[in-house]
């Protein structure tokens, strides 16, 4: 592969879905979230080739060297099947059983692909993984037992990507011991997150297919915005209880995926959504909006400047939280790299 055709500029909202929102040509506006100085417009026409994007976000270790095969598969296998859906979408035309499947798989891929989702997942594994992976050892270890004590032989599983998760299995057996300690490393980065994204496309998105989705409409004077986390999985109670944490496949859940300033991809999980094509009462596209605006990590997009933006997400004015988020981007490819090539330079991994 040669350095030309390398794809280090990791786009996790897709060029062709931002440009539904094109305000002029390959331009969109941005609301940005988190500014470093109160004198930062509110709104900024910004180059749709240069938001929602981070160098090298996707980028893998392999074989010892770099490789960009994620970005590419997300291009193959999502974005560019979709492209003449989102055409169809928005020109109203009829879609297939066909197409319907590649929105929903398109919409998978942009679920599990910001850094928004990195974050999360970060977080859940720090707090989860140790007891995981000490239940899963144990548990492998027992299992070993057992067929050694039978004669038994274990047959050999293997787990579709996981050379993506930069581990190391050790044992530890001091001399004239009959046991020792079985100890493991892993990191809990970049690896551990392609792998996830990996899993979830490939195994769990089919849960997606068994939902009945819709396309919905917002009032004519009304249009929507979206986000660079701009599917929401919502658990909604009433208008002051809701959250974010739906599951793909929980009933009750609604997904949204606003597909153009005039479309929005819909279900609830377990219900009969309303006809494609169905303009919302005002009251609920409005609080859609605000669902939108308040699920948005670091920018809101439109095709227009919106007066309502500013009131739905009110943005952060901090020149220390704006550097350091620079800051953890600009080193995050260093960083997985080095401990990555480390933990391979072990052996065992």
């Amino acid at each position: 592969m040669t350095k030309t055709s390398f794809s280090k500029d990791n786009h996790y909202v897709s060029q062709g879905y931002l440009k539904r929102w094109s305000s002029s040509h390959e331009k969109v506006w941005t609301y940005r979230v988190v500014v470093s100085h109160e004198q930062v417009p509110q709104w900024k026409e910004s180059s749709i080739e240069g938001v929602a994007k981070h160098l090298h976000l996707y980028t893998r270790i392999a074989a010892g060297g770099e490789t960009d095969e994620m970005e590419k598969w997300f291009n193959q296998e999502f974005e560019t099947p979709a492209e003449e859906v989102l055409r169809k979408v928005t020109s109203d035309e009829r879609l297939t059983p066909t197409d319907w499947k590649c929105l929903v798989r398109f919409l998978a891929a942009q679920d599990v692909r910001t850094p928004a989702r990195l974050a999360e997942n970060l977080k859940y594994w720090h707090t989860t993984l140790p007891d995981l992976m000490d239940q899963t050892l144990q548990e492998s270890v027992r299992k070993l037992e057992l067929a050694k004590a039978s004669g038994e032989t274990l047959p050999q599983q293997k787990t579709p990507f996981v050379e993506y998760i930069p581990f190391r299995v050790m044992t530890e057996i001091d001399p004239d011991q009959r046991f020792g300690k079985l100890k493991y490393e892993a990191i809990v980065g970049r690896g551990m997150w392609l792998f996830s994204i990996r899993h979830l496309l490939t195994q769990t998105a089919c849960v997606l297919y068994r939902h009945k989705w819709t396309i919905l409409s917002p009032p004519e004077d009304m249009r929507w915005i979206t986000s660079d986390d701009p599917v929401i999985r919502l658990n909604f109670h009433s208008p002051v209880k809701y959250d974010f944490d739906g599951g793909w496949g929980s009933q009750g859940t609604e997904i949204l995926l606003p597909l153009s300033p005039h479309h929005l991809l819909y279900t609830q999980i377990g219900s009969r959504p309303p006809r494609r094509g169905d303009r919302l009462p005002r009251d609920r596209a409005e609080m859609i909006l605000r669902f939108i605006a308040e699920h948005a990590h670091r920018m809101i997009f439109a095709a227009e400047r919106d007066a309502a933006v500013p009131k739905l997400r009110p943005r952060t004015v901090s020149a220390d939280i704006f550097r350091d988020e620079r800051m953890q981007w600009n080193r995050w490819h260093d960083e997985q790299t080095t401990a990555e090539r480390e933990l391979m330079s072990k052996g065992n991994i």
